[in-house]
């Protein structure tokens, strides 16, 4: 009876850290803004965990306006403040918390431009957000940046070719908002006509198939390409850099 209390809790244990989706809540302006559209997106390609929005009923996360009893502050947009209070122990809605708050997660916020009105200031804006470390396999990060990015990009001194305003990784490496460019190069045109993410990105559509040998990434390999960048030594390129 022991060995079988033992096996029944060890098999709970391990469904409840397979858990791949959360519920969550949003305050209807923030859905307005489009912010989950940006958000939801980039922590299920880092995490392979989705969320599922509602308007009512329980709740695993919710991101709300005005301040709630053990919430935590999260971003402000104009004069209003909003925090994040999860509920439960859903194990996919406190990966999803995790994220938000840390410095990955507040940097993306700052990333968003709302098509209309102020934008996003993340909570931790207030004391500036450190530079961002990208985990990941930086060697093997080299071997795909040679073998798929050096199609378009220099990719390394005398590796890969730059075709019209591309940039080299070098150069990129050199620009204020490379973190968040690679954070979300994979959903920045051109690359959504040829790459696919697996487990997060739609099957290609057959009325517009791919505009070159698509690329199929899994998400560690999208880590590894993240992390080859950020270990790069930044271009000099002899001027303040703006982007646009």
């Amino acid at each position: 009876m022991k060995w079988v209390l033992v096996a029944v809790v060890l098999l709970a244990s391990a469904a409840q850290a397979d858990v791949r989706s959360f519920r969550l809540r949003l305050a209807p302006e923030i859905v307005r803004a489009g912010l989950d559209r940006y958000l939801l997106p980039r922590f299920a390609l880092k995490t392979g965990r989705h969320a599922v929005l509602v308007t009512d009923g329980a709740a695993d996360v919710s991101i709300l306006a005005g301040g709630n009893e053990g919430a935590r502050p999260v971003m402000r947009r104009g004069d209003r403040n909003y925090v994040v209070l999860r509920q439960g122990d859903n194990p996919a809605a406190k990966l999803f918390t995790d994220w938000l708050l840390s410095k990955i997660g507040q940097r993306m916020i700052a990333s968003y431009k709302p098509a209309k009105g102020p934008v996003f200031v993340p909570a931790a804006k207030q004391a500036a957000v450190q530079e961002i470390t990208f985990e990941g396999d930086a060697n093997q990060g080299a071997r795909l940046a040679r073998q798929y990015c050096a199609r378009c990009h220099r990719v390394a001194k005398g590796v890969g070719m730059t075709l019209g305003t591309t940039p080299s990784f070098m150069a990129l490496r050199a620009l204020p908002d490379w973190a968040d460019r690679m954070m979300t190069y994979y959903v920045r045109n051109p690359h959504p006509s040829f790459m696919r993410i697996k487990g997060v990105s739609p099957a290609f559509s057959k009325a517009a198939p791919p505009s070159m040998v698509p690329i199929i990434l899994t998400q560690d390999q999208v880590a590894a390409i993240q992390a080859y960048v950020s270990a790069l030594k930044p271009a000099d390129l002899g001027a303040p850099i703006s982007s646009n």
